[in-house]
Parts: structure tokens; C-alpha cells; sequence
């Protein structure tokens, strides 16, 4: 009977995930196909990814999971821990070349699963230039946890910069001037950036961490009318031109999590 009951439970928890992950893409306007509706339920079911968790990104008409999404799907499943270090034989400090080897121990006695990430100028986001190290460690982990867990779709932090194809940016308008008084630069600046983070699905903890570190500020309370309203502009300039890349930076705000770092 507790059997029973616990096959029941665990099939009403998917269900409920893929409810809310349809009602999520559905809410932002994104139309899915059969095809892309069977792949959501089915990630839904076997991994748990939550849409509104930033764990999962529907990117040209296919989804791809996040390094939060991996983070996640590690901690849940109680992963012992990742062990990362340089390839020295295929990084180059000069060129800003790096590659990284990453292992996954799923438990004590588990031999690891090994993934190797690059990062080079050519295969990274302008935007992210001087940063190709985080890349590549991030990517070595993404691959290194897809293995462990049975990910078969690539992460997002994987694809190799899209910039090159953008059209021109449009030009970022000036906010109206708000009231700071405590609440991230008044209302409507407070409005516009939640309208931002609910339109580019992006993780509002993460958005936080890298708006308080923008501003230079201990808090984003603390940061000023005008910090706030550069932000704002600079985030949504940054989404509108290479997402992948502003989620690789939000992703850098992630916390070290214990026994999965």
C-alpha cells in the first residue's frame, strides 16, 4: 500500500510541474507545438524542471536546460560533489583560450562522470569578453552533469555565441524620473524591471545579486534613482542582444551550494 501511495504521489507531483510549466509558457505568449508541448511534459516527468525556476529556456523553437537548471536537478538528487580543474594543455592565457575538465560524483562511491567545456573569443558573446574562463568552467560542469543525470539536451550555457547575427540594437530610452524613498528606483522603474524578468524568464534572485553588484551597492535598496534606472536600461539592452550571454553572467551569482561544488 505505501508503495502504491508513493507512485501515486510522485505522479501527481509531475503532473502538477507540468501544469505550471505549460500555464508559464502560455502566460509569456509562447505558442508550443505538439512536439515541443511532449518534450516539456517529458522533461517535466523525468526531471522535474521548473519553467519558472529559470531551469529551462525555449530558445529558436527547442528547449535547453540552464546551469541553474543542472544546479538544481544536482542538489535535489543529493550529488556528492563536482570536482573541476584546467585542461593546462589547451588553455592559453594570452588568447584568452581556456578548457576545463569537470567530474560529477553522483554518490561516495560513484567513479564520476567527466565533461569538458572551451571557452575562446570566437565562441563567446562580445559582451563577455575577458570572462572566457567562467565560461568554460561553467560549460565543463553543464556537460559533466547532462551525463550524469541523462540530459540529453544541450544547456544553454553551451551554445556558442549568436551576437554575430543580431540586427542593430535598438537604442535603450531614458526611464522616467521616480522617487527612489527604498523601493529600487520608485514604481515604475520597480514595474519595468519585474516586466523584464518575467518577459526574458530570468531568475529574480539572480537579477538582484548581479543589480546590487552593478550599482556597487551592499543592497539594492541602498542604490540610488539613477543606478537603478542605468540598470534597468543596461539589462534590457543586454537581453534584447544576446540573452545566452546575460544568462552566463547571471548565472556567475549563483551560490556555492555544500557538497555540490
Amino acid at each position: 500500500m505505501r508503495s502504491r501511495n508513493s507512485k501515486n504521489s510522485g505522479r501527481d507531483e509531475w503532473r502538477t510541474i507540468v501544469r505550471a510549466n505549460l500555464g508559464f509558457a502560455k502566460r509569456f505568449g509562447n505558442t508550443l507545438t505538439p512536439q515541443q508541448r511532449l518534450s516539456l511534459k517529458r522533461m517535466s516527468r523525468d526531471f522535474g524542471l521548473v519553467l519558472a525556476d529559470g531551469e529551462l529556456q525555449l530558445i529558436d523553437g527547442h528547449w535547453y536546460i540552464t546551469h541553474a537548471g543542472l544546479m538544481h536537478l544536482s542538489i535535489r538528487n543529493r550529488c556528492h560533489g563536482i570536482d573541476v580543474r584546467p585542461a593546462a594543455s589547451f588553455c592559453d592565457a594570452a588568447t584568452s583560450r581556456w578548457a576545463f575538465k569537470a567530474t560529477v560524483y553522483k554518490s561516495p562511491k560513484c567513479r564520476g562522470f567527466v565533461g569538458y567545456g572551451d571557452a575562446d573569443p570566437s565562441n563567446v558573446s562580445p559582451l563577455v569578453h575577458g570572462a572566457e574562463m567562467r565560461v568554460a568552467e561553467t560549460r565543463a560542469v553543464n556537460r559533466a552533469l547532462r551525463k550524469a543525470y541523462g540530459i540529453g539536451i544541450c544547456s544553454v550555457e553551451e551554445l556558442a555565441s549568436s551576437a554575430g547575427s543580431k540586427g542593430p540594437a535598438r537604442e535603450s530610452k531614458k526611464l522616467p524620473s521616480q522617487s527612489a524613498n527604498g523601493n529600487y528606483g520608485g514604481p515604475k522603474v520597480r514595474d519595468r524591471l519585474c516586466q523584464l524578468i518575467r518577459q526574458h524568464q530570468l531568475d529574480p534572485t539572480l537579477v538582484k545579486a548581479y543589480a546590487t553588484d552593478f550599482c556597487g551597492t551592499k543592497t539594492l535598496r541602498e542604490a540610488s534613482r539613477e543606478q537603478v534606472e542605468n540598470f534597468v536600461a543596461h539589462l534590457a539592452d543586454w537581453a534584447e542582444k544576446d540573452r545566452n550571454a546575460l544568462l552566463c553572467q547571471l548565472n556567475s551569482y549563483l551560490p556555492a551550494k555544500e557538497g555540490a561544488a
